[in-house]
Formats: structure tokens, sequence, C-alpha cells
């Protein structure tokens, strides 16, 4: 799972290379923030803990690349920069890469940890913040972003995505992820009176639902929200689709699957979006 704004420090574009990030020396993993109210310690404490998940599922990732494999079209037609902001280990950009030969893919992160790794994966990785400054690029530097399983973590989203819009050019796609609040199955556990799947009420602890990983989820979406979330940001939805869950006991996984067909209930919601 992608970290929040797992990207980090206040740094300001290279005005000489726009879609070229400025690499600096990065504080200590758990130095207090400028603005402890949109990142508290205790949060950046969180998420550079090696032990905190930091991949999605192979199945999410393939299908969020396929879809934007098909908005940028060839890269020998026009090589596009694509920021994977929030990049984690690097893994769901490796996983896309096959589908997105040509176009320069940065990895973003706020966790030196996810960015050590992520260096395995990826040729390009930058540090930059989300939730406490600018990303260290130039405005409509970027022909897309993805931001897989990244604004689930946020405290405040809005500014995210202000930010994001800002990098993106006139035009520029943005491939969003995050679970759905709404999935089949947490319409039955919510009917039982059980706490839905993907939601957390601690850091320390799972409380009152299955599973047994906390990841740091704060805020959740059904595909209606999200939808409305994305639009109100300046964005206009292209489509919407779902991605099974790969943490779904294996013998529904086949339930899983056939719920992408209807994306409202499916496990994982999928957003391509342009900028307006």
């Amino acid at each position: 799972m992608t970290t929040p704004a797992r990207s980090g420090t206040n740094t300001k574009p290279d005005a000489a290379h726009p879609s070229a990030p400025r690499q600096q020396a990065a504080p200590s993993a758990t130095a207090t923030p400028a603005n402890t109210g949109t990142a508290p310690r205790g949060l950046r404490e969180f998420y550079e803990n090696p032990a905190v998940p930091v991949a999605s599922g192979d199945a999410r990732s393939l299908r969020q690349a396929r879809m934007l494999a098909a908005a940028l079209g060839p890269a020998a037609v026009r090589p596009a920069v694509v920021l994977d902001v929030g990049c984690g280990d690097g893994t769901a950009a490796a996983t896309a890469a096959p589908l997105l030969a040509g176009h320069r893919v940065i990895g973003v992160d706020w966790s030196q940890d996810a960015l050590r790794r992520a260096r395995t994966r990826l040729s390009d990785v930058v540090r930059g913040e989300l939730s406490d400054g600018r990303l260290p690029f130039r405005s409509g530097a970027a022909d897309a972003v993805l931001f897989s399983e990244v604004v689930e973590h946020l405290v405040d989203p809005d500014s995210a995505l202000d930010e994001l819009r800002r990098v993106l050019r006139p035009g520029g796609h943005l491939m969003l992820s995050t679970p759905n609040l709404a999935a089949w199955y947490n319409r039955a556990l919510l009917l039982a009176g059980v706490q839905p799947v993907f939601s957390e009420v601690s850091l320390r602890a799972i409380h009152g639902r299955p599973g047994r990983e906390v990841v740091g989820h704060l805020r959740l979406y059904t595909a209606r929200a999200l939808r409305e979330f994305v639009a109100a940001s300046g964005f206009e939805v292209v489509r919407l689709a779902g991605a099974p869950f790969h943490g779904v006991p294996r013998p529904l996984r086949p339930l899983d699957r056939l719920a992408c067909a209807a994306p409202s209930l499916s496990s994982i919601l999928l957003l391509h979006a342009r900028k307006t």
C-alpha cells in the first residue's frame, strides 16, 4: 500500500528543467515538520516505519497502467513525463513499466525508507511533499500523475489535489486509485454491525474489523464521493473502473473479480480524470 503524502521536502521547482526534479539533502526522518497541523509527528514516524506496508496488489497496478497507457498513447509519438506521487517502494511503477515503455516515470515519496527501496526499481526518484508545500516540479511539468492508494492517507486531500493539478499540463491525466468504502463485502459487514475493511480507528492495532495490518487510512471514498471530490478539484472525470483487492480470502476472489464489473461494488476504485 502506498503511503500518504509520503512525499517530503518543501523544495522549489527547477526552472531550467521543468520536468526534472532537484535532488537535495533531506531532513531527518523523524524531524517534526514545520506545519504540524498537516502531518503530525506521530503520522510521519508511523509512515517511516519499514514494517508499514507500502506496496499494492499487482492486479490494481496493471489495470491502472493499462488505463494510463491508453490515455498517453505510444511513447514513439510523444514521450510523456509521468509522476508516481506516493510511489512507496516502487513496486506499482515497476509493474506498470512494460506498458509505459519509452515514457519517463519519476517516483515521488516522502518516506526516506520507501525511496531507498524504490531506487532499486526506478531510475528516477525524488523526495517531495504534498501536505506541507509544493512538489519540486514546475507548474505544467507533467503529462500524467499516478496517485495510487495515497489519497486515503491524507489529512488534507483538497490541497493535495490542488498541487497535483498545478504540476499537470492542461489536459494532463490524473490516475487515482483508492479503496472503496462501499465494496460489496463492506456493505454486508456494516449490516452486521462490523467495522468496514480498509477503515481504521487506531494507528496501533486493528479494532472491530477483519484483517491484521494497520496501514494508516484516514479517509475513505465511495464511487460517488470520489467522482464528486475530483470534479470539484478542477478535473474532468473520464472514467471510473474497479479492481480487485489482494487481501480478499482466496475462496472469495472470483466474486471480488466479478464485482469489478460494477465499480461502485468493487474493492478498489480506479479513476481517470483530466485537468480542465
